[in-house]
């Protein structure tokens, strides 16, 4: 039984906040949705047959429609039908085809519901009818899947009533079924005592004939008392009755203090495992480690970040992730609009392919098929770049390609591409790449003979003796990629962004290749496999389409510039 004070938690639990009541007992609310929901056939050419004249899906085929003429909706990323969009949910590979559920807000009833959509690459995406619907939950939040052989797992959190698990069988998962009815991991305990861990996003893998589970949530062991990042461990063998075992992660020194583990996705990545997150405070983060299968603990090793700032405005938010079959993870995230826009707010960012590129890092790159997108395609021969001087590229234009780049520094210090330029550069998107101007690898601590213990270099400087060169191997100081959006728009109520900038390593005279993916209001880098930045903007000009590179400080050579016009992915 739960109490509006219930809801209120779940609420305010989902924002961070660590809050507990008293409950009296009540009868439990129905939920039930007004969206229009249909049943459908068991058989994919009647599922197909069925969809062609599904009113709720031909509403959605005209919501579209009509969204199509806003100048800042992209072309070639995933975005929702109609109305809002939240964190993307239980992306997976059923049946030859990629599933992406999100949270949706219907007109008719705004509380979430899971959305849904289907691809064959994970880059052309069809719209499919709502696929799970609130109630006995007053919403449904976030949450994973897991593939077996004949049916497909939901496991999701279900507000107010706790974490809720719904099957599927069918081809285009379009019917689901909820296990028990209720909530399989109640939010509130059933003799009113407080539960040792949170009930939140859950996520879902089996072992060992036992399906486990975790829960998003934090605890109170940061330095003096504060909040740090948590994941609770849960166990069943049915899907309906769970036995709580512990906290999850172990070794855990890369979050910060006030994190959350909301959205885990626990997979493994090459012989390794990824623990994809997200927090409230910091954003979207992964921790890299082995799974203890004996003791059921993550043992961390690396950890890094996919935002690099505050996740609003513009900036990527929430995860969903899926093994790819091949030793990989494909990833996709939702990203936060920076400015109003009638009818819609919130995108996906281009799925991404994650491996194992190094025992403690991964490599990001986008999925292959984006490439059957290109058309129209404009070549920048060979060319150096002069210290300061801007060379404006007339023939590389537009709001919706690609720009791939290789670029060597020479003594540049930094390399700049201005993206949706105007040509009087009233409006200009600054990518940036900064040539070891970032983080160092600190120092060595070693003592040689009758020197006393400290650091390696600070002997070296006070016995007088040289300071040796970054190893060649290894460059001293890592790179920085950054976009920078102060002058991307002229639009009064388009948001101010702060820079967004991430570390990438590169080997010394490593080139630097980037691929440059703009889509209305989308921005994204991909950096030698290695990191990409993302953001959204907003250019209010008609003209603001044109792309400018110079070097700074240094010389530098273009070794290559390719640019692909790219096509309407729902123009099908």
């Amino acid at each position: 039984m739960y109490t509006k004070k219930s809801i209120i938690y779940c609420s305010l639990l989902c924002m961070g906040m660590n809050l507990s009541f008293s409950f009296a007992q009540v009868a439990p609310q129905d939920y039930t949705s007004k969206v229009p929901k249909f049943t459908f056939p068991n058989t994919l050419k009647e599922q197909e047959a069925a969809l062609k004249t599904n009113p709720l899906l031909l509403r959605l085929n005209e919501s579209r429609k009509k969204l199509v003429a806003d100048r800042f909706r992209p072309v070639y990323h995933y975005v929702n039908p109609e109305g809002r969009l939240n964190d993307p949910n239980g992306l997976c590979y059923w049946q030859g085809n990629w599933h992406l559920f999100y949270q949706a807000y219907p007109p008719e009833d705004p509380r979430q519901h899971w959305g849904h959509a289907v691809s064959k690459d994970l880059i052309h995406w069809q719209d499919l009818p709502y696929a799970i619907y609130p109630n006995p939950e007053k919403q449904v939040y976030s949450g994973a899947t897991l593939v077996e052989d004949d049916r497909v797992i939901a496991m999701y959190h279900g507000t107010g009533v706790g974490n809720m698990v719904a099957v599927s069988k069918d081809p285009l998962l379009l019917n689901w079924e909820k296990v028990s009815g209720k909530a399989v991991i109640p939010s509130i305990s059933t003799d009113g005592k407080q539960l040792p861990y949170s009930v939140f996003d859950p996520s879902i893998w089996k072992k060992d004939g036992f399906y486990y589970s975790l829960s998003a949530g934090k605890v109170p062991e940061g330095p003096g008392g504060r909040p740090v990042r948590a994941d609770f461990l849960f166990r069943s063998k049915d899907l309906a009755h769970w036995e709580y075992l512990h906290e999850f992660v172990q070794d855990d020194r890369f979050t910060q203090i006030g994190d959350d583990g909301a959205c885990p996705y626990f997979w493994p990545i090459g012989n390794r495992y990824i623990m994809n997150f997200f927090s409230y405070m910091s954003g979207g983060q992964y921790l890299l480690g082995d799974y203890d299968k004996e003791k059921d603990k993550f043992i961390v090793t690396s950890g890094g970040k996919y935002n690099h700032g505050a996740v609003n405005p513009s900036g990527v938010h929430a995860p969903s992730a899926t093994p790819d079959g091949k030793g990989g993870v494909i990833i996709i995230f939702n990203m936060n609009q920076g400015r109003p826009t009638e009818g819609w707010n919130q995108v996906m960012t281009l799925p991404r392919r994650l491996t194992l590129i190094g025992k403690d890092e991964i490599g990001q790159e986008p999925v292959s098929a984006i490439e059957s997108l290109r058309y129209d395609a404009r070549h920048v021969d060979a060319m150096k770049l002069p210290a300061n001087k801007e060379i404006v590229l007339p023939d590389i234009k537009g709001n919706a390609m690609e720009i791939t780049a290789e670029v060597d520094p020479q003594t540049a210090q930094l390399i700049e591409f201005s993206v949706l330029r105007s040509p009087g550069k009233e409006e200009y998107t600054r990518i940036l790449f900064f040539k070891e101007k970032g983080f160092s690898k600190g120092l060595e601590y070693k003592a040689g003979p009758g020197t006393a213990l400290m650091p390696h270099d600070l002997v070296k400087l006070f016995t007088m003796e040289p300071v040796p060169a970054a190893s060649p191997a290894s460059p001293s100081r890592a790179s920085l990629i950054s976009i920078e959006s102060s002058n991307s728009s002229i639009l009064p109520d388009a948001q101010f962004r702060a820079p967004e900038t991430a570390g990438v390593n590169l080997a010394p005279g490593e080139t630097v290749q980037l691929r440059i993916f703009i889509d209305k209001s989308i921005v994204e880098v991909f950096v030698n496999g290695k990191q990409c930045v993302a953001m959204r903007v907003y250019p209010g000009r008609d003209d603001s389409n044109g792309v400018s590179i110079v070097a700074k400080g240094g010389d530098a050579v273009l070794k290559s510039l390719s640019a692909y016009q790219m096509r309407n992915i729902y123009n099908n």
